[in-house]
């Protein structure tokens, strides 16, 4: 059995929309994009540490996998991240089969929750997801989370996607970790506990 974990970027509102970069994501009008950009850096040292140190596969959804696969496979061999992400198996959710380049990439349909069940049962290492917006909502939805992974950045940003939507169902959480960045931003990490039904 392996678990499945939600690596999120969000401001303190909730909001998990193009963190990185103004072109990530501008579905819905979004004109804030890049807002996490005066914290990155050190955030990203944080990341490595606490949750890429250790081997994963990669669950992504379509838009987030392109984002990905546009950038990382021609990242230079020394970046860190990028031999990380292009070693990790990637599944991918998409609703056609159109090529999926990157290297170690696997697809999976778009009525996948059976097969992600599956890919649970089986033994491999951590299951983890970034990014991919609305494949979270579904995981949410069908309690397919083991761990929200999240780094909160000290910005209201507004308005955008947000990670826990309207109808997200009620869950206790229990805090395994939490660690405060020098500039603001917090890591929690949080293992749901009780799914009450609304």
């Amino acid at each position: 059995m392996r678990k499945l974990a939600i690596l999120t970027f969000q401001s303190l509102d909730g909001i998990m929309q193009a963190p990185s970069d103004p072109k990530e994501d501008t579905s819905g009008a979004f004109t804030k994009g890049g807002w996490a950009q005066d914290w990155w850096n050190e955030v990203m040292e944080q990341v490595m540490r606490e949750a890429m140190s250790v081997p994963y596969d990669l669950l992504l959804g379509r838009h987030t996998y392109e984002i990905f696969a546009s950038h990382f496979p021609n990242a230079n061999k020394d970046n860190p991240v990028a031999q990380k992400l292009n070693n990790a198996i990637k599944y991918v959710v998409a609703s056609s089969k159109s090529p999926l380049e990157w290297e170690n990439t696997i697809y999976l349909n778009k009525d996948f929750t059976s097969e992600i069940i599956e890919l649970k049962k089986q033994d491999g290492p951590l299951l983890q997801v970034h990014g991919s917006w609305e494949l979270i909502q579904e995981l949410l939805k069908q309690n397919l989370v083991d761990e929200l992974r999240l780094w909160t950045f000290p910005v209201i940003v507004g308005s955008g996607k947000r990670l826990l939507s309207e109808g997200t169902k009620f869950k206790k959480l229990s805090l395994i970790k939490s660690e405060t960045c020098k500039n603001g931003a917090i890591m929690s990490i949080y293992k749901p506990i009780k799914t009450i039904d609304n």
